[in-house]
């Protein structure tokens, strides 16, 4: 089974990306989502315990959480310490189910795959990519963020290029979605021959 990684700076196109690999009919397993599931389960009483009042029946609340943890490289590190450990097992027990099931390829779409050291954990890394003035624009319509949020992001993550310069594979997202379709069909026709052979 071949595990390919998805990752990309925020407003890049990942999430519009996983969806074309699973239409296309890959396992994909999405980092972002397990932590949501996480919040509203395992993880909200660990997070309670270390942040106390960023919680609500049971739940992660996550305005109050990004609150408690901003511009606080300790803060941050703690909840990262109590998050990464649970996704790691959600993410061990999806590569196990399907290749239990068979799949000849599966896509991890992990936001911070090169911050976290993941790439060490897939066989290939597929990059997204657009201009930084479509990346901003995208960003800056989502609910909630603000230029300051969306820079305070950019600062945690690996610089696009240098990302780029890193991957096997790069989808240019702004190309529109009819081309990132097609060069999706490309890279599992690639990867799922090449395990053939």
């Amino acid at each position: 089974m071949i595990v390919l990684g998805l990752t990309g700076s925020i407003g890049m196109g990942k999430s519009t990306t996983a969806q074309m690999f699973l239409d296309a009919g890959v396992p994909v397993y999405s980092a972002d989502e397990t932590v949501h599931r996480l919040y509203s389960g395992k993880a909200a009483p660990l997070i309670e315990q270390d942040f106390p009042g960023t919680t609500s029946d049971g739940e992660v609340d996550r305005a109050k959480l990004s609150a408690a943890v901003m511009g606080k490289p300790e803060a941050l590190q703690r909840l990262e310490e109590i998050v990464h450990p649970l996704v790691r097992t959600e993410e061990n027990r999806f590569r196990q189910d399907s290749e239990n099931s068979g799949a000849k390829l599966v896509l991890l779409d992990i936001p911070l795959l090169f911050e976290t050291g993941a790439e060490k954990r897939v066989d290939k890394v597929l990059v997204v990519t657009a201009p930084k003035e479509v990346q901003r624009e995208r960003v800056l319509a989502r609910e909630g963020m603000t230029a300051d949020k969306f820079e305070a992001i950019l600062a945690r993550q690996v610089p696009d290029a240098e990302k780029r310069n890193r991957a096997d594979f790069i989808i240019d997202t702004s190309q529109g979605l009819v081309a990132a379709r097609v060069h999706v069909q490309q890279i599992i026709h690639s990867l799922v021959d090449m395990s053939a052979d």
